[in-house]
């Protein structure tokens, strides 16, 4: 009997084996930089194929797909929910109380209408009843503009109001706007509207409105996104788009404060980055921008050399192309991308450059071009993962039926804790995350894997525990998007912020909420 051969690493000496080490995980982080890349592309494959069976059954008169009908997790466990998924029975009165819309209104006057009683009759008091009603009608002003002459001869005029463009004031620039942009009204029903309210406009008009004097809507829109990238969280979604007859995409940035839209061709992280950093795009080199590029595998020779440059910040995207072609990256065919990885990076230290997304958590739901900075999760999407399995059997049905109970169960805890938080109930929940998604086997292999993938994303679905006033889901997101054009799909141009400032995509379209 011949002894075994030894392993040919017990020949190595102990700076080989390092060295080994070293190439292992370099290829393990080529191998990861590829997988997503190969995912990404996959995903937009699979919505491009999509798009384009939704678009042949359209042409062959073919029903349309039905729609994934979302679960109820969110309203089912809220304060006075069943923690069901059931409907309450027919003929059944809501426990919850929808409370007065009356106390949101401001009473402007107060009407006292008379009545003729007999003689004889006594007084009981009024009764009251709010009505609401909209005035629109034309305000006509007359603007008397001083004239001097200089002792030179220069002649002086007095300045009108900046906002009135054309003969027309402010508040009818932003009507028209919201109507062309938010309502999607063509110019010649906005021209037959106007002139039906007695204002006296023509199409040529209306077309130099939207297309004139927008410099201080987007200046305002960009510092609403500015001040909002400051606050403590802004949720993010995106949605498909078409512009000009070019298929693109919708990016909506908001939070309970504010919400503005962006459209572009991409989707893509460095996309969303751009989108990030404002009306004006630059590339800052700093440290975030180092360690960006470090935490994304990016060679260190390469940092060094952006690290050992001495120009850092780049105010527009050719100077930055130029610097990298100067630095040798734009040649380089390797995985990662040099030249990706080193503009993300530049996008993310621009960024923080700005004081922007310093401790503000962005809550997405999963998408890669998302995961930047302080990141948490959208429950809503993480169960609706488990809610569209297909089983095959009724153990497959059980096993599906039980998971989504914990998760609900789970998710009405998580709701309770942001009302009053404690370190002793986060442990409690930490714990208790660990025993749902960390089971053995349920029976149906798919939800097997679904849990232990929803587990290894811990940290960003329980940032709340860390941060109570984070929401737990993007729903408002999606509602907005949803409601921002009336086909129910986000808008081709951007949307608006909630201080009714028209906003510019990266299409250059204005658009008014």
């Amino acid at each position: 009997m011949t002894a075994r051969a030894p392993d040919s690493l017990e020949c190595l000496s102990h700076a080989d084996l390092i060295g080994v080490v070293r190439e292992l995980i370099g290829e393990v982080g080529r191998l990861r930089a590829e997988n997503e890349k190969l995912g990404f592309a996959l995903k937009e494959l699979k919505a491009e194929h999509q798009a384009v069976k939704d678009e042949l059954a359209r042409l062959k008169n073919l029903p349309p797909r039905p729609p994934q009908k979302p679960s109820g997790m969110d309203k089912a466990t809220d304060r006075g929910g069943s923690g069901s998924g059931d409907k309450s029975p027919a003929g059944e009165k809501s426990s919850r109380r929808r409370g007065s819309q009356l106390d949101k209104l401001t009473i402007g006057a107060t009407v006292v209408v008379t009545a003729k009683a007999p003689a004889g009759s006594r007084r009981k008091g009024y009764e009251e009843i709010v009505v609401q009603d909209l005035s629109l009608s034309p305000q006509v002003t007359l603007y008397r503009r001083e004239r001097w002459e200089t002792p030179e001869g220069e002649r002086i005029i007095a300045e009108l109001d900046p906002g009135i463009v054309g003969g027309y004031g402010p508040n009818l620039h932003r009507f028209v706007l919201a109507l062309h942009f938010s309502g999607q009204v063509t110019c010649e029903r906005i021209v037959a509207l106007l002139n039906g309210m007695g204002v006296r406009i023509s199409k040529r008009q209306v077309v130099r409105l939207l297309t004139v004097k927008l410099e201080t809507f987007r200046a305002e829109d960009a510092a609403v996104l500015k001040t909002g990238l400051g606050g403590a969280y802004v949720t993010v979604d995106d949605t498909g788009a078409r512009h000009a007859g070019k298929s693109g995409y919708t990016t909506q940035i908001g939070s309970n404060t504010f919400t503005v839209f962006r459209t572009g061709p991409s989707k893509s992280r460095e996309a969303f980055l751009s989108r990030l950093c404002g009306s004006t795009t630059f590339y800052v080199i700093n440290d975030a921008a180092l360690g960006y590029m470090k935490d994304r595998q990016l060679p260190q020779a390469v940092i060094d050399k952006f690290a050992d440059h001495k120009e850092r910040i780049f105010s527009c995207a050719e100077a930055w192309e130029r610097h990298l072609l100067a630095l040798g990256l734009t040649a380089l065919k390797v995985t990662p991308d040099p030249v990706l990885i080193a503009s993300e990076g530049a996008l993310w230290g621009a960024i923080r450059h700005q004081g922007l997304l310093r401790d503000t958590v962005i809550v997405s739901d999963d998408a890669g071009q998302f995961r930047v900075g302080v990141h948490a999760l959208c429950w809503v999407h993480a169960e609706r993962l488990v809610h569209k399995l297909v089983p095959a059997n009724d153990k497959q049905r059980n096993a599906i039926e039980i998971a989504k109970r914990m998760i609900w169960w789970f998710y009405r805890s998580l709701k309770e804790y942001k009302r009053a938080p404690s370190p002793q109930q986060a442990q409690v929940l930490r714990c208790r995350f660990d025993r749902i998604f960390k089971r053995g086997a349920t029976g149906y292999v798919m939800l097997d894997r679904l849990l232990t993938r929803l587990f290894r994303h811990k940290d960003a679905l329980l940032r709340v525990l860390q941060r109570p006033e984070i929401p737990l889901n993007t729903n408002a997101s999606e509602m907005t998007s949803a409601l921002s054009s009336p086909n129910g799909k986000s808008p081709a141009g951007p949307s608006a912020t909630k201080a009714a400032t028209p906003v510019t995509s990266c299409w250059g379209s204005p658009r008014l909420a």
